[in-house]
């Protein structure tokens, strides 16, 4: 064994030749015990946790529930439903389905395919056809699929769950679907909002859905290098758990990051909260394994940097499912901050604040994260404001009357923007100095460390309003786009225009919820995110009219020069435009490479691709 190999710490047992580095002798044993089925801990019809979520309790208040997993958790927002019933027109009364139990009577029957069955049980962990499984991997966090299983309007399911405990065993099962003409469909941590998921409704072959769950080790972790490999089933805060117990973190951290799993973020070329000092997935990947229909696919080097050609990492990168499926992946790490401090900046207005964060990126000295709030944003964060005692607002109070009396910010336009700093003692304070600068420049106004650390802890909570939505004929969801500076303001302002016009054309009767932030900064542009959300009352087919909305927002986003997606992919939600985005020639790239490693279409989920393949 090599000097270089003993500085790799093993992290779990496994066979030496199902990973791509050599391994030390000194091994850390983690004891797991399978299965823990996610409708034990996980919602079936929602997002996160089942303790936890946004509810209407006996007094008429808006709590937050849970076991202490969120700063949220078991507090009451005495101004949130108030603020809801004013502003949008909410109304408790409409009460509609509340997570239902499921008829699991109602489950698509099996395509059966003994054979497969037979053949693939000696190479994974287990293999189940249970109804429940089955309806928990047949889905992703769109808006269509979620109020389908909410009403009990079931579409295609996988006829089969698989979970490998290996990638010798993935190789083995792919290599078996392709004997037995099964479509095999990834999965990870769910979270999926492109439709990625949901199983085609024209397959009529035996769909198996390929669970990654249990390859969730850490493999071996590379001291001197940095560099981490990890099997892709891994949850993203389990991997940061066990690295922050050694010292280390990758610093990715995507809205998700409590669900998703390596290999997901790889598949559709995901981006974090964090990614100013860590970088996107793509900066972070070294290596990684593939199985695809035609074999592995991996690299022979470690190295920083090659030039050997097109990248093939850039083929597996945002694959979303169509080539084969991630098994193994090599991360960049950083040893943990000395320091982290929250910050926040409030502006007149969107347009100062975006002036701030361009001037921020245009001198390089982004903090961790950084991500601006526009004017309804900003309000629905402040009525989302717990409980308060007397003194604290009263102080509140005050400072609204100096920022509207004495700076002349009107209530209306304010804006605010959060910030995230991470590194030595010395480095944050200097960055802290220099930011604050730059923001006094476009009339900001420091607002507290406080809200700082609120506002960025808000995004993880963010999917439990909309589920509460449901229960109350409101519709909402999110989506994204990727924009040069220049268009920034105009951006934002047409798609709201837009969205409005829509909902007014299609018949929704109260006014919409929609606002947007900037939330990633580049030095060429912007990723923007938009929420939007609507009472469905009276509406017959809501859903729909969600997607057409969606869907004029989308064609708005391209018309102002947005990208089709900043980090949610494109799955089957967006793939009409994809030859808009990448050109025909770009298209049929991809479909070269779609027909080459998978001739016979056994990853057949069809995202990206509008050709069957």
């Amino acid at each position: 064994m090599t000097e270089k190999a003993d500085r790799r710490v093993m992290m779990q047992p496994c066979k030496a030749q199902e990973t791509s580095a050599p391994i030390s002798s000194s091994k850390v044993e983690v004891q797991k015990a399978f299965p823990i089925k996610r409708e034990e801990v996980l919602k079936w019809n929602g997002w996160g946790y089942r303790d936890s979520g946004f509810v209407v309790n006996d007094k008429g208040n808006i709590e937050f529930t849970g076991k202490g997993r969120y700063t949220l958790s078991g507090t009451e927002l005495h101004k949130f439903k108030p603020y809801l019933e004013e502003t949008f027109n909410f109304d408790t009364t409409l009460k509609t389905f509340s997570q239902p139990p499921p008829d699991l009577s109602a489950v698509p029957k099996i395509v059966p395919h003994r054979l497969f069955v037979d053949a693939v049980r000696p190479h994974c962990v287990k293999i189940s056809e249970d109804s429940m499984d089955r309806l928990v991997h047949s889905h992703g966090h769109t808006c269509h699929e979620l109020f389908s299983l909410r009403t009990g309007n079931f579409g295609r399911f996988p006829d089969y769950v698989v979970w490998p405990g290996s990638h010798s065993d993935v190789e083995k099962i792919v290599s078996l679907a392709v004997k037995h003409n099964v479509c095999v469909i990834p999965f990870g941590g769910g979270t999926n909002v492109s439709g990625a998921l949901e199983c085609p409704e024209e397959e009529r072959r035996t769909i198996v859905s390929l669970d990654m769950t249990q390859m969730d080790k850490i493999l071996w972790i590379d001291e001197e290098n940095l560099t981490v490999h990890v099997e892709a089933g891994i949850v993203g805060q389990d991997l940061e758990r066990q690295l922050t117990e050694r010292g280390f973190c990758t610093g990715h951290e995507p809205d998700s990051q409590e669900f998703s799993t390596v290999g997901g973020w790889v598949a559709t070329r995901s981006s974090g909260m964090k990614k100013n000092v860590y970088g996107n997935i793509e900066d972070l990947v070294v290596r990684m394994r593939m199985v695809t229909p035609q074999g592995t696919i991996e690299k022979s080097s470690q190295g920083p940097r090659t030039s050997i050609g097109p990248d093939i990492h850039h083929f597996i990168l945002g694959s979303e499912g169509i080539l084969g499926v991630i098994t193994e992946v090599t991360m960049k790490i950083r040893p943990l901050p000395e320091m982290r401090k929250y910050g926040s900046v409030v502006f007149a207005n969107f347009e100062s604040g975006v002036g701030f964060v361009r001037e921020v990126a245009k001198q390089r000295c982004a903090p961790a994260s950084i991500r601006l709030m526009d004017n309804d944003q900003f309000l629905l964060g402040q009525a989302m404001s717990p409980a308060s005692s007397l003194w604290k607002s009263f102080t509140d109070k005050l400072k609204l009357v100096y920022l509207t009396r004495f700076k002349g910010y009107e209530v209306d336009k304010i804006a605010a923007c959060t910030l995230l700093l991470e590194g030595t003692a010395a480095e944050v304070s200097t960055q802290e100095q220099r930011l604050y600068s730059i923001a006094a420049k476009y009339g900001g106004i420091p607002g507290g460390e406080e809200n700082g650390k609120k506002g960025y802890m808000l995004t993880f909570v963010i999917a439990y309003i909309r589920d509460m939505g449901f229960d109350y004929s409101f519709l909402g969801e999110s989506f994204e786009t990727s924009v040069p500076w220049d268009r920034v303001i105009n951006l934002r302002r047409n798609v709201i225009d837009r969205i409005k016009r829509e909902c007014e054309r299609l018949g929704v009767r109260a006014s919409p919820i929609i606002s947007a932030r900037v939330t990633q900064t580049y030095d060429a542009g912007a990723c923007m995110y938009f929420y939007f959300g609507f009472k469905y009352a009276g509406l017959g087919d809501p859903v729909h009219v969600y997607e057409q909305i969606e869907a004029a927002a989308r064609d708005e986003i391209l018309a102002g020069g947005g990208s089709l997606s900043h980090h949610h992919g494109v799955g089957k939600i967006r793939k009409r435009w994809l030859k808009d985005s990448l050109s025909d020639t770009g298209v049929k790239m991809l479909e070269a490479v779609k027909k080459e490693l998978d001739p016979q279409n056994i990853f057949g989920c069809r995202n990206l691709l509008q050709s069957k393949l």
